[in-house]
């Protein structure tokens, strides 16, 4: 279950209460993909996901503005777990960080970064990154998204 939004204080939107939100694929398209916005950007996720489980992924950590109240979001950014992934499987793209990422935003409209990554401003690694609110520093949830054989 995702549950439900808070405010906090000079933050822009709402956002998830802290920690990680482990739920299905269909529970993030019925709470988050209700504009023709989302609903492009919740394809190329989906599209996105279906090329990183086939290669043996087995969770990814949503994070971006598609997971708070912002009623058009630019965007989604996805953590994956390289862990158990076939290189040969894998589309090659998520490997790509040229221009800011520009060929992944292109074709699955968010970025992707492994979770064995750190942020390159906080030294931070990914997940953790994702669970601070970029305006006020302040905890935020993210969600889990596990791969279902």
């Amino acid at each position: 279950m995702i549950p439900d939004f808070i405010n906090i204080k000079d933050a822009p939107w709402a956002v998830l209460p802290a920690g990680i939100h482990t739920t299905s694929i269909g529970q993030v398209q019925l709470r988050f993909a209700y504009n023709e916005r989302r609903q492009f950007l919740f394809r190329g996720l989906e599209e996105a996901l279906q090329n990183l489980f086939d290669a043996g992924c087995r969770q990814c950590f949503l994070d971006g503005s598609f997971i708070t109240a912002k009623p058009l979001p630019n965007d989604y950014e996805l953590c994956w777990d390289p862990a158990f992934v076939s290189p040969d499987i894998l589309d090659t793209i998520f490997l790509d960080f040229d221009d800011m990422r520009a060929a992944q935003k292109e074709k699955y409209g968010g970025e992707f970064f492994p979770t064995i990554m750190t942020e390159g401003f906080s030294g931070k690694p990914f997940v953790e990154f994702f669970q601070t609110e970029k305006d006020t520093g302040a905890r935020k949830g993210i969600i889990r998204l596990l791969h279902t054989y």
